[in-house]
């Protein structure tokens, strides 16, 4: 996985891959700091600037279809990962 900031653009093996400006930013916060654990919180003011009041949906659907462009199984993901009661971790 590839992702050119400059560009904007991400590449997975071969293949470029369409991200929303949302999922792209998703994708940046995740990758500059792999292994760390992001709050919900953390993830909604860094990509649309808002706090999680009334947004944890929101988040989700990112996140979920973000899972769906990059990971080999979205069901069983290996990039993105969920921590209960927390937020995501993205490991590379």
């Amino acid at each position: 996985m590839t992702l050119d900031l400059s560009g904007q653009k991400l590449t997975v093996g071969d293949e470029p891959v369409e991200l929303t400006p949302t999922e792209f930013a998703l994708l940046t916060l995740f990758m500059e700091k792999p292994g760390h654990c992001f709050t919900r919180s953390d993830l909604l003011e860094g990509t649309l600037g808002y706090s999680i009041e009334g947004s944890g949906r929101t988040l989700d659907t990112h996140i979920r279809n973000l899972r769906q462009k990059i990971e080999p199984d979205p069901h069983h993901p290996e990039f993105i990962q969920t921590v209960f009661g927390i937020g995501y971790r993205f490991t590379p």
